[in-house]
């Protein structure tokens, strides 16, 4: 699950430019990258070949170069969207009609995906209606410009906004970049970012190996001098542990 944060700036001589700080991860990896690319080109420097996994993102526009099994984006991130769109500007009677409609939608998929204890039947009877919905909010030739707009990036992502109601295991947020990508920012802020292309790449790549053996309950210190002892005997670096498994 890859997220963009803000910049961070390996000096360039006299004016630094913006580099950008990506994460990307799972239950029990992760994978920093720091680059002055913000759009596709990075992302098909991460993604070699089709992602065989559900990839869970906001709705930059650079993901849409990835191709993979399915994608689901984040419900938290549509909500946050709309309550901007009432803070800073003037909501008429079209927008609270459509914003009602879409937020009980979402609140109602949401929901249905917590209910384990429902039938089969009744459950895809509800799955279905949810995108009947959709589909119906879609429709409406609503008179608010602000409403056609989020209106035409819900047609854009109308496939991957309920993917999680196919997959339980997938969730309806990027809590989890959300959660993976704060730690760097933390690194990055108390270091004052980085000052040379080369730190900026070996900063990622520790941040990478320290994150991951944290998730797969390693002691990254431990960790990394048992493997320096492994590769001053053997000249090879072992392959990074696998995750430690839950007791009972």
């Amino acid at each position: 699950m890859p997220r963009p944060c803000s910049p961070t700036r390996p000096a360039g001589g006299s004016r630094a430019r913006p580099w950008w700080l990506w994460c990307f991860t799972n239950g029990d990896l992760t994978y920093y990258l720091i680059d002055r690319c913000r759009g596709s080109p990075l992302l098909h420097k991460f993604f070699k070949r089709q992602f065989q996994g559900i990839l869970v993102t906001d709705f930059w526009g650079a993901y849409h170069a990835i191709c993979c099994m399915a994608k689901q984006k984040c419900i938290p991130h549509l909500l946050r969207d709309m309550l901007r769109v009432e803070k800073y500007a003037k909501a008429g009677h079209s927008w609270r009609r459509f914003a009602k409609k879409l937020r009980r939608l979402l609140r109602d998929a949401m929901r249905l995906s917590k209910h384990s204890q429902r039938s089969a039947a009744d459950y895809e009877s509800k799955r279905q209606r949810i995108h009947v919905r959709l589909q119906e909010l879609l429709d409406r030739p609503w008179t608010d410009r602000k409403a056609r707009r989020l209106v035409k990036r819900l047609r854009r992502h109308q496939n991957e906004m309920f993917t999680f109601l196919d997959h339980p295991e997938v969730p309806y947020d990027n809590n989890t970049a959300e959660r993976g990508i704060r730690p760097a920012v933390i690194i990055r802020k108390n270091s004052y970012a980085n000052r040379s292309e080369k730190g900026a790449d070996m900063q990622a790549v520790r941040m990478s190996i320290f994150r991951t053996l944290k998730q797969r309950g390693h002691g990254p210190l431990t960790t990394i001098v048992s493997a320096l002892r492994t590769y001053l005997v053997t000249g090879e670096l072992p392959p990074l542990p696998e995750k430690v498994a839950a007791n009972g």
